[in-house]
């Protein structure tokens, strides 16, 4: 509640209090600006004419500031007053009641606020379940290309500007095909969950694993040496043989992967794409090499 005026403002507090609401009080629009910076409210309930910022000042801040939820604003205006009720919705008021205030229609004012912001939480909850699964692999609960794109997007930016290393590592499960062919695509399906979920347990909590397609994972490693990159590969390579996952189209008797390490150093510093490329063609050097490995881009 803002209002300069403390007899309207106890009233106003006195209505809130009863209709179930925490209610924080602002004598002017400058105060009302830094306690709404502070605390966020559900609600403004903003004088037109105060000290500061007056009403539509603050309908105007408050509508010009980007945030998660949506803030519901209620006008106080003359008796009448017309005009300034227009220009208050146009400033970014949602309501408007009269004065001297009623505190049964501040009640009901309360009630609509009530259900307007809670529809818009709801709303931004589910654009955040659909930006989520938009970048979400639906077979492995991975990260996709989407999400890759922009993770590497900003590590790329990130190493250029500090001069900082990191590392792609580019897997691909070994005689795929085979196993599908064998033991059909919903085991498949299984095999790649488990060598999802293998290789982000090998992972540090900086890292990312993604989805990158088919058969095919990548790792980008944020502020990893090659040395370190290969360490780690070794280690998802060993997992992934742990598994135990039996395929008789394979060498060994179980089901492997081979991976291939770029890297970005302020020595050699290609652009994003060049060091996926790079990856890539590692990659294809371990299958060469006789798969269940991991090989270095020169």
């Amino acid at each position: 509640m803002a209002d300069d005026d403390p007899g309207s403002l106890l009233v106003a507090k006195a209505a809130v209090d009863r209709s179930g609401h925490d209610c924080l009080t602002a004598r002017d629009g400058d105060e009302a600006w830094a306690m709404y910076l502070e605390h966020e409210p559900d609600v403004v309930v903003t004088d037109w004419m105060m000290p500061g910022r007056d009403g539509p000042a603050l309908c105007r801040a408050i509508r010009a500031r980007a945030a998660d939820l949506y803030t519901y604003i209620v006008l106080l205006t003359s008796q009448g007053s017309r005009d300034d009720v227009l220009a208050g919705l146009q400033a970014g008021a949602d309501d408007y009641v009269t004065k001297p205030l009623d505190p049964f229609v501040l009640h009901t004012r309360l009630l609509v606020a009530q259900r307007v912001t809670t529809l818009h939480a709801d709303l931004a909850r589910y654009r955040d379940m659909l930006t989520q699964q938009a970048r979400t692999d639906p077979l492995t609960g991975l990260s996709n290309r989407l999400k890759l794109t922009e993770d590497l997007t900003q590590v790329h930016a990130r190493s250029q500007r500090y001069e900082e290393e990191y590392c792609l590592a580019m897997c691909d499960v070994d005689n795929f095909k085979s196993y599908n062919d064998i033991y059909g695509h919903q085991a498949g399906d299984q095999a790649l969950q488990a060598v999802g979920t293998a290789l982000a347990a090998a992972a540090r909590s900086s890292d990312g694993v993604y989805r990158y397609g088919g058969e095919e994972f990548l790792l980008v490693l944020p502020k990893q040496s090659q040395q370190g990159a290969k360490q780690m590969l070794e280690r998802a390579l060993h997992a992934v043989h742990a598994l135990n996952i039996i395929h008789s189209g394979d060498p060994t008797g179980h089901l492997t992967i081979s991976a291939g390490i770029s890297a970005f150093t302020p020595a050699h510093h290609p652009d994003a794409d060049a060091v996926i490329g790079e990856a890539d063609a590692a990659l294809y050097t371990a299958k060469a090499g006789g798969r269940n490995r991991v090989a270095l881009a020169p």
